[in-house]
């Protein structure tokens, strides 16, 4: 049989093996993304500009010597910028000087370098379409070299998928916010809009805040605000998931405390999934029991009711996320690919002790690290989000009302809200609780909850009382009696 061509191992051919150890040569299309010319054109703009404004737009828009490809376009600006803290005049004797006196002349690529960089241009009024370039170029070198590094970690070492997946969408994030500007601002401005703000509040317009749809809640909040993390905190079967089932519903079908606008809502929910989700929220809108829709002796009337909740749920904007088992990693980017994707106006996550961990530390410790990744991941999407939380079983044995020391398995927890609510069923005589023999009495179909807000970092604590219809899981406000205060 004859030998195939190239596979010979005699003199006069190659062998398969060495052709196959070969290097590759090295694919131009896979060198680093840089721009020369705009790189010169820049730094020429720099030196010919009398006025200073190119050098503040450049620091404006995140221009620094590392942001240059080749290395002496480095070195010339981070000379030109030192000139420009030191309040000297930025041209080309002085760079000179500059450069000469610190030994740096060689490496800026000498006298006639810098002279044929400076005559290349006539004017800087292209100086902020060469910004554009140049930081775009520096932006996809950091992609390249992320995507390497990426490449190599898979191959050394494979990682969890899932914690792996949300570092790398982190790691491409935050290349991607050095795309936006600088928004460190002077006093001034931010004293102006706190005055807007204050004088929108004194004729009684809506500000910021997002109204919850429960009067007496949003009366001492004025709403749940971007970036706020809000722990929503109850002993379990109290009702903490339907309140914040109720509000997700308020905001997202629309309520006349925000004029009537539909909000996008996120909801995370490790403990019941879509389905039990979506039937709670339709019983709840239509105020159908949903024992009767389970024993199917539901009316005509009820019928109608839930079918006329059901098309206006499906055309809120509300998401579900019923992942049973989710770590805090994976559901950040989740929420980060949601947000960006859709207008998000608020993000529930049921509940925070059901979130998975680092395995190798401490159960509290995972829940410190949870909770301040929680809060981290508000200020990152400028969202409010509720995080519901349980509570350990000291209030009920003390027969008191939970305060924030009852929060379950950590303190960070409490450190790291900016609003705290739990939910508790009023302690009296004769309530539901427990009757004079201790015997456990049931839960009445309609009943009085109290919210308390435990912590507030921009307002009061408190007290606001609630009225819960078991059959609908529904949270109404309390009535209010004569004399002015709640009843039910």
């Amino acid at each position: 049989m004859p030998k195939e061509p190239g596979r010979t191992g005699k003199a006069g051919g190659r062998s398969f093996m060495a052709e196959a150890q070969r290097p590759l040569p090295e694919d131009p299309a896979l060198q680093d993304p840089h721009n020369i010319d705009a790189e010169q054109g820049l730094i020429a703009s720099c030196l010919i500009d009398g006025t200073g404004d190119v050098l503040s737009e450049c620091f404006s828009r995140g221009i620094q010597g590392d942001v240059f490809y080749h290395p002496q376009h480095k070195v010339l600006f981070d000379a030109i910028q030192r000139l420009f803290e030191d309040g000297k005049p930025i041209d080309m004797i002085v760079l000179t000087d500059y450069l000469r006196s610190n030994q740096l002349l060689d490496a800026a690529g000498g006298i006639v370098y810098l002279s044929q960089i400076t005559n290349r241009i006539e004017s800087t009024v292209h100086a902020r379409y060469w910004i554009d370039i140049v930081r775009d170029k520096h932006v996809l070198r950091q992609l390249k070299r992320t995507a390497e590094t990426i490449v190599r970690e898979i191959c050394e070492s494979p990682p969890k998928i899932q914690e792996f997946l949300g570092d790398i969408e982190e790691r491409i994030f935050a290349i991607g916010n050095q795309m936006i500007s600088n928004t460190t601002t002077h006093i001034a401005g931010a004293v102006d809009q706190a005055s807007l703000l204050m004088s929108k509040m004194m004729r009684r317009e809506n500000t910021e805040g997002i109204m919850s749809g429960f009067k007496d809640l949003d009366g001492m909040t004025y709403g749940l605000h971007p970036q706020e993390m809000i722990v929503l905190a109850a002993r379990p079967s109290v009702g903490k998931t339907s309140l914040a089932m109720n509000i997700a519903e308020n905001i997202s079908c629309g309520v006349p405390a925000n004029g009537g606008r539909k909000m996008g809502s996120l909801i995370f929910s490790l403990e019941m999934g879509a389905e039990q989700l979506a039937m709670r929220l339709l019983c709840c809108r239509a105020r159908v029991d949903m024992k009767r829709v389970r024993e199917g002796f539901t009316s005509k009337e009820e019928q109608t009711a839930l079918m006329t909740a059901a098309e206006e749920l499906k055309k809120a904007p509300i998401w579900i996320d019923d992942s049973g088992s989710t770590k805090i990693t994976e559901l950040r980017a989740k929420a980060r690919r949601i947000c960006q994707k859709n207008n998000i106006s608020l993000i529930v996550v049921d509940y925070l002790q059901l979130i998975g961990g680092d395995g190798s530390v401490s159960r509290e410790n995972q829940i410190a690290d949870i909770s301040r990744q929680m809060k981290a991941m508000a200020k990152e999407l400028k969202v409010p989000v509720i995080v519901l939380s349980q509570l350990n079983r000291e209030s009920e044995k003390e027969r008191r009302d939970p305060r924030l020391s009852d929060l379950r398995e950590s303190g960070s927890i409490e450190q790291d809200a900016d609003v705290v609510l739990m939910l508790t069923r009023p302690r009296e005589k004769g309530s539901d609780r427990d009757d004079d023999d201790g015997e456990i009495v049931l839960p009445s179909d309609v009943e009085r909850i109290k919210l308390i807000i435990a912590k507030q970092r921009n307002g009061p604590v408190g007290i606001v009382d609630l009225m819960f219809q078991r059959r609908y899981t529904r949270y109404e406000n309390a009535l209010r009696g004569e004399d002015g205060m709640n009843t039910i």
